[in-house]
């Protein structure tokens, strides 16, 4: 009698991703493979900025909105282009990790189109961030469609922004890409804000609200992510984590007290890194509106938690 093969078994084979090390390696393989035996669904959630694609030395959502203000409205005196231009001004001045910060985005949308919006971040992704997407990330979510997964990304960014770029380069398809959502009606966007906003503890409930399922899998990079990174039952991914600045005050949460690679050490977080240099080649609106620069992140030589 021959040898009977389930071709479901043989697709489920782990890849080595280069650029990570070979003990980070091993835990990623010996995780996905603990997960054959499992017939439901087999989720895994990942952020966008900073953890699928850099975000040096902007990023992205409010790059391509800058630049949709200066090109549309920044020179003209009517009085759409006079408030859109409020509103960016309001931005500069706003904690861009605020709620109040992310209404600002989709007020400034609100109004265009949803093939327009989402225009503005393909755009922008092409011509300034399409090789900002990590290497590393690319071959883990290819390891992770060769395991079953459904792979989702959950982003405090405009959802219309990002969906066509992240669906096109990444093969994600567009209702598992989920961001800030706003009401759409007669075709158009309204600032009318669709909740749970993911951030913070809103990713946590944005999970139970539109994913519906315990991930398996999460990877994030910040504070921004601590609460959706712990609604996962398996594995925790942490990319670039930052080690200088100490998470302190109720805005912290669970990692008062500590870094953002402190709090993940402690609590068994996997933690990666991928090259985040900036590309001064492009000209940044957001440099000529002095926007502060995000930090950079170099491989170190030597991996060390």
């Amino acid at each position: 009698m021959g040898l009977i093969v389930f071709p479901s078994c043989l697709a489920q084979t782990y890849k080595n991703i280069y650029g990570w090390d070979a003990n980070s390696n091993q835990r990623i393989e010996s995780f996905l493979n603990s997960t054959i035996i499992i017939n439901e669904r087999k989720v895994a959630v990942f952020d966008c900025d900073g953890t699928l694609l850099g975000q040096t030395p902007y990023y992205l959502a409010d790059e391509a909105i800058y630049q949709f203000a200066e090109i549309e409205y920044a020179h003209k005196k009517d009085s759409l282009s006079r408030a859109k231009m409020k509103i960016i001004n309001k931005m500069l001045r706003t904690d861009n990790v605020s709620e109040a910060y992310l209404q600002l985005r989709i007020d400034f949308l609100a109004g265009l189109t949803p093939e327009v919006i989402e225009h503005i971040g393909n755009q922008c992704f092409h011509e300034k961030y399409q090789n900002k997407i990590y290497p590393e990330l690319r071959q883990l979510l290819a390891n992770l469609q060769a395991y079953g997964f459904e792979v989702w990304v959950l982003s405090a960014s405009p959802e219309l922004l990002y969906q066509e770029f992240v669906h096109k380069n990444l093969g994600i398809p567009k209702n598992r890409i989920l961001g800030v959502k706003s009401v759409i009606s007669h075709g158009k966007v309204t600032n009318q804000i669709i909740y749970p906003i993911p951030q913070g503890q809103g990713k946590a409930e944005a999970i139970q609200t539109f994913i519906k399922a315990r991930p398996l899998m999460v990877c994030g990079n910040s504070r921004g992510d601590l609460e959706m990174m712990n609604e996962s039952v398996g594995l925790k991914l942490i990319v670039n984590p930052d080690n200088e600045q100490i998470k302190k005050g109720a805005s912290a949460g669970d990692m008062n007290g500590y870094t953002v690679k402190q709090y993940w050490i402690m609590h068994d977080g996997l933690i990666l890194y991928c090259n985040d240099i900036p590309n001064f080649a492009h000209h940044y609106i957001a440099k000529d509106l002095h926007v502060k620069e995000n930090k950079s992140n170099s491989k170190p030589t030597k991996i060390s938690r």
